[in-house]
């Protein structure tokens, strides 16, 4: 069995082509060997969204978070996200490992 994604994307960001980018995460995520189990989207008025996507990747299990761009993390990769799962963008096409190891099933 595929481990579980999720896709993220920030709706400002995307503009018209949020459906798009949509289209890219689950493709990208079949193709690197993920489930796409569902896509969150944020906007710029969401409070702490990154606090809000680990409670996301928490309750489904996800393996990884796959996003159109680092845009959609305003530039940085988010630390406190990437210390529990591996960080995929669309573009440039780039896996960012994880940096804590998963522990056990």
């Amino acid at each position: 069995m595929k481990p579980p994604a999720i896709g993220y994307l920030r709706r400002d960001i995307s503009g018209v082509a949020q459906s798009w980018d949509e289209t890219q995460i689950r493709s990208l995520a079949e193709r690197m060997g993920y489930r796409c189990t569902k896509t969150v989207v944020f906007s710029d008025r969401t409070a702490d969204p990154i606090g809000k996507l680990l409670d996301v990747v928490a309750s489904t299990g996800a393996a990884a978070v796959v996003t159109a761009g680092l845009a959609h993390f305003e530039q940085d990769l988010p630390e406190r996200l990437l210390a529990v799962c591996d960080i995929v963008t669309v573009s440039p096409e780039v896996v960012h490992a994880r940096t804590r190891p998963a522990l056990p099933a």
